[in-house]
């Protein structure tokens, strides 16, 4: 790896359950593993990786805990369900892994089972304030590309929804609206204001595609923390995700003035959060052909094309660094579609979707095997 690489963590929230449905043995699991906590719905547990530069640490440390979490499940006649929505037919009340746990308690009192999903939040280091929040406002302008890229939530309830990120459309961002910050003072100052009024209860119900993160939160932050990605079993791929977004982090630290949205975009920094929100929206309903509005010019643009061509744009910057081999999943995606898709088409065939999930447990399986 480069010097000129960032340092990159993930936080995998993962189902469990059967074959055929979501049985949550969270608390169980914290009880049994360090590297695992508890998600306030039974059903959910999440691993948190330590930082690092190199794609291959970063490989090992998202398929080990993984591999030793199955082994575990195994013996209980369980297993990792790929999905991220509870997509076999499930009982619709909340299950609580902490009944002494008084967030969780508003969780489920005002929002209930649509948290019930799985995720990959991707952290990119970056301590320099300034830089943070120009990437910030410019991953936030293109997270509809990595949710496309990544959705996986097609099913609901034993049913197919009609949308590619069942997860994105009914997770209820918090606070609904959120501008894009201009720097680290006018965060504290909208993160303060939102927890006095009550739309935030605490500083960690900041729920949105994208946030500033740090030892302490709003004054001390040092990292980037996309959210919007859907489960992504295929670590290649995942890994595929973060080159792509570490690559566009690092373009941009060399092309502030054309990159950053305060000053390369023909919108006002209103206008662009209402953009990205709709974007969003039209990304989980139908990822690589959706279409978007570009932030930069206001072009509407199939998502799939955006992808090429930030690709392209990235190109030589990924061989100068030698990570070009790091983004050829993601080509694959283009090409074969993503995840949904690939369901969606299974579901269209005639396969239930306990067959679906079955066919991409034993491919999770061969993918950790043959990665690592």
């Amino acid at each position: 790896m480069s010097s000129l690489n960032l340092y990159k963590g993930f936080e995998v929230e993962l189902f469990t359950g059967s074959f055929n449905s979501h049985i949550g043995i969270s608390a169980d699991i914290e009880k049994n593993f360090s590297d695992f906590v508890k998600e306030p719905d039974n059903r959910n547990v999440e691993y948190i990786t330590t930082p690092e530069k190199d794609y291959e640490f970063l490989l090992e440390k998202l398929i080990t805990p993984r591999k030793n979490l199955r082994k575990w499940l195994i013996n209980k006649g369980l297993t990792i369900i790929p999905s991220s929505t509870l997509c076999f037919k499930h009982n619709i009340h909340f299950q609580r892994s902490d009944n002494d746990n008084n967030y969780h308690q508003f969780i489920e009192d005002n929002y209930g089972i649509s948290v019930a999903t799985s995720s990959v939040h991707i952290n990119i280091g970056i301590d320099d304030l300034d830089k943070l929040f120009a990437a910030i406002r410019l991953i936030r302008a293109e997270a509809a590309l990595y949710l496309s890229i990544s959705a996986s939530s097609p099913f609901l309830n034993n049913q197919l929804t009609g949308n590619h990120s069942q997860r994105w459309i009914q997770f209820p961002k918090t606070p609904s609206k959120v501008p894009f910050f201009l720097n680290h003072h006018s965060y504290i100052a909208w993160i303060e204001k939102n927890i006095a009024n009550k739309n935030m209860q605490n500083i960690r119900h900041f729920w949105s595609s994208i946030r500033p993160n740090g030892p302490q939160r709003p004054l001390i932050l040092d990292r980037l923390e996309l959210r919007i990605c859907d489960f992504v079993h295929d670590v290649n791929l995942l890994l595929g995700i973060t080159a792509m977004l570490e690559l566009r982090i690092l373009n941009l630290f060399e092309n502030i003035k054309t990159l950053d949205p305060l000053t390369a975009s023909i919108f006002s920094i209103d206008q662009l959060s209402e953009i990205c929100d709709q974007n969003e929206t039209n990304a989980a309903k139908n990822s690589l052909n959706s279409e978007l509005i570009n932030w930069q010019d206001g072009k509407k643009i199939i998502c799939r094309e955006w992808i090429e061509n930030l690709l392209s744009d990235l190109s030589s910057t990924a061989e100068k660094l030698n990570m070009k081999h790091l983004l050829q999943p993601i080509n694959k995606v283009l090409e074969e579609g993503n995840q949904s898709m690939k369901w969606i088409n299974q579901y269209e065939k005639g396969l239930s979707i306990e067959q679906i999930m079955k066919i991409s447990i034993d491919d999770m399986i061969k993918n950790e095997d043959e990665s690592f």
